[in-house]
């Protein structure tokens, strides 16, 4: 279905994990929620995002997902997704990725009538995604003086928790970490669905952790927001 409201962006509080609200639990190779050492309650307000862009060179956004993490949990119903009619076309090469083309998304909102919404809630909280440095980029770019409050690379830290892992692609982790994705609606490349599966990811990952902050060691790219400050026990000269 290609849905063009914006809608799900909206200025919200932390969302919650309620009874009968519809979640995933990120089963897999290291087992159920219940075997994680990792105590999410401790975890900042937390949204996977993926992007889709239109094949430019930058590339203009043409489809943002955005997943919160609760309590080790994606949360389904709380998700926010939006489909964007770009500045420029959509190339074939970016149409034969994700399957979208201009006439999907002719009567979709510009950019500019998505972003303060989508800035609302995602200014100052924690955002995560598999090769994290392509969605940050793409959004800050749309979104000038945007700074999130950490940035997770579920990439970075597939490489230092599975260091066996024969390929480092979502693909390749889904597979290699045992990871169902049955439940998840639509389908690969699309924005909702690469959200979703890169916070199954996510979580089954953080099992090998046992806080969030030695988690951060290995999962923030140096340079991003959120990486962690080096310990300096040298003494002071002045």
């Amino acid at each position: 279905m290609f849905r063009c409201s914006t809608a799900e962006f909206r200025t919200t509080s932390e969302p919650s994990a309620t009874a009968g609200e519809a979640s995933l639990s990120p089963a897999g190779r290291t087992g159920t929620t219940g075997s994680f050492t990792m105590d999410f309650r401790t975890w900042p307000r937390l949204y996977v995002v993926d992007v889709e862009g239109n094949g430019a060179t930058p590339p203009d956004l043409v489809e943002l997902a955005a997943v919160p993490v609760v309590d080790g949990r994606p949360m389904l119903a709380s998700a926010r997704s939006v489909l964007v009619r770009p500045a420029h076309p959509i190339t074939p090469f970016a149409s034969r990725v994700h399957g979208l083309t201009d006439r999907h998304v002719q009567n979709c909102p510009s950019w500019d009538e998505v972003a303060p919404r989508v800035r609302a809630d995602l200014d100052g909280v924690w955002i995560a995604a598999h090769n994290a440095s392509v969605d940050y980029n793409v959004l800050l770019r749309h979104l000038p003086g945007w700074r999130p409050a950490g940035v997770l690379d579920t990439l970075r830290l597939a490489r230092a928790t599975y260091p066996a892992a024969p390929r480092y692609s979502l693909d390749a982790l889904v597979e290699f970490a045992g990871l169902d994705l049955a439940a998840i609606p639509g389908h690969r490349h699309r924005a909702g669905y690469d959200a979703h599966a890169a916070a199954l990811l996510l979580l089954n990952l953080a099992s090998s952790y046992a806080t969030w902050n030695t988690m951060l060691a290995s999962a923030v790219p140096p340079g991003m927001p959120g990486a962690p400050m080096p310990d300096h026990h040298e003494e002071q000269l002045w």
